[in-house]
């Protein structure tokens, strides 16, 4: 555990970088939007050209997110307020939208509940993860997570070194959601279970752990693309906002688009 004295000024890089993630969240939901309701092969090609680094800036919000908590006092309020709009997402998506006619929407465990729950458990153990070595942690995080980055397929698993088939009965419902298990007919338009996802939070709680008395490197503090640190700022308004703002436009874009 380090013992300096926390760091005082804002870390601009860290709002940038959640920005920028933000920024690439909301063009991927436009295209899928474009392709998948308003069926315009061009934004469905798009979605699927990015589709193999949407992870990438997936984990760089999840990671980002990890960080924070710990330069956060209000982590409890923080995730209560995250689990609020997480359940309005899943009312919106799940109940409301698919009586207006729009189907493949519902969204039942997305990336706001994920970090919702992500946030409350941090918030029960943050004081034993401070005692913790930063290093250890961020190496048993990456052990557990390659660990068990195949639960969805019913396996904790290294490889074909070491491989544990979980119960087939586990998978025959969808009571487990949360925790990356569930049955063959489950759908969610975002999605990200508490396993293998939770690891890359916890990274970045102990990467935060190591800095937030030590202090970062100086290139993480001036201010470097404004924008991406602005939308960084307002991340969650964004979130709750993008996603009908991104419909109105697509609706717009498809109406525009069938006048010629």
């Amino acid at each position: 555990m380090v013992n300096s004295q926390p760091m005082k000024n804002r870390i601009h890089f860290l709002d940038e970088l959640r920005g920028f993630a933000a920024f690439c969240m909301v063009f991927y939901h436009a295209f899928y939007f474009l392709g998948t309701f308003f069926e315009h092969e061009w934004a469905e090609n798009l979605f699927y050209f990015f589709f193999p680094v949407q992870p990438l800036f997936a984990a760089i919000f999840i990671f980002v997110c990890g960080i924070s908590c710990t330069l956060s006092r209000s982590n409890v309020k923080r995730g209560l307020i995250l689990l609020g709009v997480a359940l309005g997402f899943t009312l919106v998506t799940a109940v409301i939208m698919p009586k207006m006619g729009f189907v493949e929407c519902e969204i039942y465990f997305g990336i706001i509940h994920f970090l919702s729950a992500s946030i409350l458990i941090y918030s029960l153990f943050s004081k034993k993860l401070l005692k913790m070595s930063p290093f250890v942690g961020i190496l048993l995080c990456v052990f557990l997570y390659a660990f068990t980055s195949g639960i969805g397929r019913g396996e904790l698993a290294f490889g074909e070194l070491v491989k544990f088939n979980l119960p087939v009965e586990l998978y025959e419902t969808d009571f487990l959601v949360p925790l990356g298990i569930y049955s063959p007919s489950f759908f969610s338009a975002d999605y990200f279970p508490l396993f293998p996802n939770i690891f890359i939070f916890f990274a970045g709680v102990f990467c935060g752990n190591y800095y937030a008395y030590k202090g970062c490197p100086e290139w993480c503090y001036p201010k470097r693309i404004p924008f991406f640190g602005f939308l960084g700022r307002n991340a969650l308004i964004i979130y709750i906002v993008h996603m009908p703002a991104v419909f109105a436009v697509a609706y717009g874009i498809d109406f525009v688009i069938n006048l010629f």
